[in-house]
């Protein structure tokens, strides 16, 4: 079961109603900055989190201004359509509410998960970086830890990301091994335990270098595990081994 951290208490509670009835995930933006595109990122986590899970989600972003360049940015980085939170009316009877904000934003009753600032190195915001590797950048930290965003992170994340996506090419032609129970199982406790990305992450970098997992297995845990991270770590199939 998934749980996350209620800014308003301190206090971890289930982010899934006990019925799994709809829950709906409120992203809220100030603008089109870097902060807000990590709100909107962690809501998108937080949206496939849940339906891993099997929780119906109703996902909305509700901001003042610069919407569309928010949701651009946002469907770059592998954010899946949010709905107009301004049009959400009396709702539809969900039987969660769980808001997503930056620190010290304000947002309705209901759950509230507070996301830390993220800040450009200088000379500023990434020019031509491939929007997957700045995701993987922001998923390597904690979302209440701020971060600064520059050359040395993302040069990491690219060398990380592109070594993943060959490798997943080339375990694709290996024969098919299922995911392996227990790390299943280190997967979901890690990403069921305030969406800890990073720890998702670990869990790919020990998997990597197993000697002793088969490559079948391996393509089977990092597409499993992608489903969660939104890393399109599948893109190279089909290229030669």
């Amino acid at each position: 079961m998934l749980r996350i951290t209620d800014a308003r208490t301190g206090e971890p509670v289930d982010a899934a109603p006990a019925r799994r009835g709809l829950t709906r995930v409120e992203a809220h933006a100030r603008g089109s900055g870097p902060t807000d595109l990590r709100v909107l990122l962690v809501a998108d986590l937080l949206v496939r989190a849940l339906e891993l899970g099997g929780t119906p989600v109703w996902a909305l972003l509700t901001g003042e201004g610069q919407q569309a360049e928010l949701r651009a940015a946002g469907a770059a980085l592998g954010v899946r359509p949010f709905e107009d939170g301004r049009d959400s009316g009396a709702g539809l009877g969900e039987a969660q509410v769980l808001h997503v904000v930056s620190e010290g934003g304000e947002a309705p009753d209901g759950v509230r998960l507070t996301v830390a600032p993220v800040h450009w190195e200088a000379p500023g915001p990434p020019g031509d970086t491939d929007p997957a590797v700045l995701r993987l950048a922001l998923l390597a930290h904690p979302r209440s830890t701020p971060v600064t965003v520059g050359p040395a992170a993302l040069g990491d994340a690219g060398d990380t990301l592109g070594r993943w996506r060959r490798a997943v090419a080339a375990w694709a032609h290996r024969p098919s091994r299922p995911v392996p129970d227990p790390v299943r199982a280190d997967l979901r406790a890690a990403w069921e335990d305030d969406l800890d990305t990073a720890g998702v992450l670990n869990v790919l970098r020990a998997v990597e270098t197993d000697p002793d997992m088969a490559d079948g297995a391996r393509f089977e845990t990092y597409a499993y595990a992608d489903r969660m991270l939104g890393l399109d770590l599948t893109r190279d199939l089909g290229s030669p081994p």
